[in-house]
C-alpha cells in the first residue's frame, strides 16, 4: 500500500487538472445546452446534412436538439478524448517514469520483487482512471439536473461506463509499452490515444473498414451507437479486454527480466 500512496501522491495534481478541466467542459456545455435547445430544428438539419462528416461523429445519428443527443455528441468527445488522454499518460508514465526520473534504483532496493511492482503501479492507475470518472459523472449528472432536464439514468450510465473502459483499456496498453521504455513516453501515449481515436473515425466513414472498430476501444465507447441501441457492443468490448490483458502480461513479463538505467 505504501508504494500506490506514493504513486497516488505524487499523481495527484495531473489527476486534479486533468479532472477539473474535463469536469468543467462538460459542465460549461450542459449549461449551454438549454439555448442550443431553442434551436433545436435548424442544428439538427444541418449537422444531419453534412454527409461524411455526420456520419464520422455519429451526427447522422442522434438528435442534437434532444439530451441524449447533444450529450452523446458534445459532452461524449469531451470525456472520450480527454479521458483517453489522461489514462494513456498515467499509464506510459507508471513504469519509465522511474527511469526517467532516476528513482528506480531506490524503488527496488524496497523489499518488493517486481511483479509486485506492477501490480501496485497498476492499482494506481486504476484508482485515478476510476477517480476521474466518478467525478465526472457525478459533475454531469449534477448538471443536467441543475438545467431543469431530467436525467436519462440508463444512456449516461452506459455511456460513461463506455468511456471508462476505455480508458482502462488504454492505460493497461500503455503500462506494457511503459514496461519497455527507459526515457519515458508521453510522446507515445499522447500518439497513441489520438490514432485509435482517428482509426474510429475511419471506421464510421465506410462500411469497409467497420473491422477496424474491433482494435480501437473507441469502437465500443461510440456515443451515437450506444445511445442509439441502449447497449455496449460485446464483442468489440471482449477484444479490447483481450487487448488490455496483453498489456498487462506484457508490462509483468519485460518489467521481470529488464535492465533497469
Amino acid at each position: 500500500m505504501t508504494l500506490i500512496r506514493h504513486e497516488l501522491r505524487r499523481a495527484w495534481k495531473s489527476l486534479t487538472i486533468w479532472t477539473c478541466a474535463i469536469g468543467a467542459f462538460i459542465v460549461i456545455c450542459l449549461f449551454m445546452y438549454p439555448e442550443m435547445k431553442s434551436q433545436t430544428e435548424s442544428i439538427s438539419s444541418l449537422f444531419s446534412s453534412m454527409g461524411a462528416f455526420s456520419a464520422a461523429f455519429g451526427l447522422d445519428t442522434l438528435d442534437f436538439g434532444t439530451l441524449k443527443g447533444f450529450y452523446g455528441i458534445e459532452c461524449g468527445n469531451i470525456l472520450g478524448i480527454g479521458g483517453a488522454l489522461f489514462a494513456a499518460l498515467a499509464g506510459i508514465s507508471a513504469l519509465a517514469g522511474e527511469e526517467k526520473e532516476g528513482t528506480a534504483e531506490f524503488l527496488l532496493t524496497h523489499p518488493l520483487r517486481r511483479t509486485e511492482i506492477v501490480t501496485r503501479k497498476l492499482a494506481a492507475v486504476l484508482i485515478q482512471i476510476t477517480a476521474l470518472n466518478l467525478v465526472v459523472f457525478l459533475l454531469a449528472v449534477g448538471s443536467i439536473a441543475a438545467v431543469g432536464e431530467a436525467v436519462p439514468w440508463k444512456e449516461i450510465a452506459l455511456l460513461h461506463l463506455a468511456f471508462y473502459l476505455l480508458q482502462v483499456e488504454l492505460g493497461c496498453i500503455c503500462l506494457g509499452i511503459s514496461a519497455f521504455l527507459w526515457r519515458g513516453g508521453l510522446g507515445i501515449g499522447l500518439g497513441l490515444a489520438i490514432a485509435l481515436y482517428f482509426v474510429n473515425i475511419i471506421a464510421n466513414l465506410t462500411s469497409r473498414a467497420e473491422v477496424l472498430k474491433y482494435i480501437t476501444p473507441f469502437g465500443y465507447a461510440d456515443g451515437a451507437e450506444i445511445l442509439s441501441k441502449g447497449a455496449i457492443h460485446g464483442t468489440r468490448l471482449l477484444a479490447g479486454a483481450a487487448l488490455a490483458a496483453c498489456g498487462v502480461t506484457a508490462a509483468y513479463l519485460q518489467y521481470r527480466r529488464k535492465d533497469i538505467r
